[in-house]
C-alpha cells in the first residue's frame, strides 16, 4: 500500500511543487509555509435487523464494487454528528427512518473512488427503525433486502472494511 502523501504532489493552498514530507503525519510547503496533516474521513455503516433477525443489505449501484453487497452508510457531511450521518445515509439509501443509532466499533479503511485512495475511519452503528417493511432502494443502492444471518456470505460484500466489520459484528452477537 502506498503512503497517502504520494497522492499529493502540490501544495493545496498555493499550488507549489515544493510540497514535501514534513513527518510521518504531514507535508509542508516551502513557499507558503502551509502544513497539511493527513487525517481520515469519517464514514458510517448501519447494521439494521428486521423482527425476524435478518440483516438489511444493499446491492451497490455504483463503483467501487458495483453490483456487490454492502451495508447502508456513507460519508459523514460537515456539521453532522456520526449519528446524524448514519441516519441520513440510511434514509437516502433505503427510505427507512432510524430512531436510534448505537455505536458498535470503528475500523480504518481505504476507499478508492475515481482512482483516488480516500483513507476513512468507518464507524459501525446498530440502528433501530420502527418499520422495516417500506424499503426503497435509492441513491447508492440498486437493491435493498433482508438476509438471514446464517445465509451471509462475506465474499459477496465488495468492500473490504464491510467484510471485516460484518465478520467482527456477527462473531460478537
Amino acid at each position: 500500500m502506498k503512503h497517502p502523501f504520494e497522492q499529493f504532489s502540490y501544495c493545496p493552498k498555493c499550488g507549489s511543487s515544493t510540497f514535501h514530507e514534513n513527518n510521518e503525519k504531514s507535508k509542508a510547503c516551502d513557499d507558503c509555509g502551509f502544513v497539511y496533516y493527513f487525517n481520515p474521513s469519517a464514514a458510517t455503516v448501519a447494521l439494521i435487523f428486521n423482527p425476524a433477525g435478518e440483516l438489511l443489505v444493499c446491492r451497490r449501484a455504483k463503483d467501487p464494487a458495483k453490483g456487490t453487497l454492502d451495508l447502508p452508510g456513507g460519508f459523514i457531511d460537515s456539521g453532522e454528528t456520526a449519528e446524524e450521518g448514519v441516519m441520513r445515509e440510511v434514509l437516502e439509501e433505503t427510505g427507512l427512518i432510524v430512531e436510534r443509532a448505537i455505536y458498535q466499533f470503528s475500523l480504518p479503511n481505504i476507499y478508492t473512488y475515481s482512482g483516488f485512495d480516500v483513507h476513512t475511519l468507518d464507524l459501525f452503528f446498530k440502528c433501530y427503525v420502527a418499520d422495516t417493511t417500506e424499503l426503497l432502494a435509492n441513491d447508492d443502492a440498486q437493491e435493498t433486502f433482508f438476509i438471514p444471518t446464517d445465509k451471509i456470505v462475506l465474499a459477496d460484500f465488495g468492500l473490504h472494511s464491510i467484510r471485516v466489520g460484518l465478520a467482527k459484528f456477527l462473531k460478537e452477537i
